[in-house]
């Protein structure tokens, strides 16, 4: 799949995911519906109305291409495609739950073990992210698209770390402090990808957590903007898995944090 038919299938993507973003605020407005899963993790029927709103254009724009999504995947059966979609309607159920601004909806595209497309929205925050190649991430927001590409709005000397739990593990605090963080700032779901990819924050490092639908959207997002992510131990963070798995991460807006 060449960058053009990427550019077209991400851009064809953007008014679902607006729609998408408000109707889950609609339907928490309204009271949402919330069960409890075998994981004994929430979901809502925004969850779900949310994910057949974005699975059914998937469906459409690349009828051949396997989706699989947090609320339908059949984790007894392995994922043996090379080209394949990953779909979390809702990263951050909790937060939507609650009212909280952080939860997004992603959807990405992934080929040959990378996720080359991600759209990720925040609806509370009226922002949308979308990237479809190297080079090519941008942000949505009143109604105006920029290219993003991971350039540092921290002042200088203020290195500025996300984390997903108040009370990051002794491992983590030792791998910031490799990179000389300052601070660290607790954000939830894939949103923390996107606000290092707009240079807005500069490292997230996290221990073996989540699967690969939490993540591939937002890294697609931050990677095509120039963010180097890995695993802890310096490999690279790749996608396919049987499990659905994710080992460690890290993800450095930049070589240099201070650029």
């Amino acid at each position: 799949m060449n960058k053009n038919e990427c550019k077209t299938i991400a851009e064809g993507l953007i008014n679902t995911f607006n729609y998408a973003g408000k109707e889950s605020v609609k339907l928490y407005e309204k009271g949402l519906k919330v069960n409890i899963k075998e994981d004994k993790s929430p979901v809502s029927n925004g969850d779900l109305i949310v994910n057949e709103i974005i699975s059914r254009k998937i469906s459409e724009l690349t009828p051949s291409i396997k989706i699989i999504s947090e609320e339908t995947v059949n984790l007894n059966v392995k994922n043996n495609s090379k080209i394949f979609w990953l779909i979390d309607p809702i990263d951050g159920t909790k937060e939507y739950i609650a009212g909280k601004e952080e939860y997004t909806l992603n959807a990405a595209l992934v080929i040959n073990s990378v996720p080359v497309i991600g759209l990720v929205g925040v609806p509370k925050k009226n922002r949308l992210f979308v990237s479809y190649a190297p080079g090519e991430s941008y942000l949505i927001e009143n109604n105006e698209m920029k290219k993003i590409s991971c350039t540092k709005q921290q002042p200088k000397g203020n290195i500025v770390a996300l984390s997903s739990v108040l009370k990051p593990s002794d491992i983590i605090l030792n791998k910031l402090k490799e990179f000389n963080v300052t601070s660290i700032v607790k954000m939830a779901s894939s949103y923390k990808f996107c606000v290092i990819a707009t240079g807005e924050y500069d490292i997230y490092a996290a221990r073996e957590r989540a699967n690969e639908w939490d993540y591939a959207a937002g890294h697609a997002v931050a990677q095509n903007a120039g963010a180097i992510i890995k695993t802890l131990d310096e490999k690279p963070f790749l996608y396919g898995k049987d499990d659905y798995k994710n080992p460690s991460l890290l993800i450095r807006r930049s070589e240099n944090l201070n650029d």
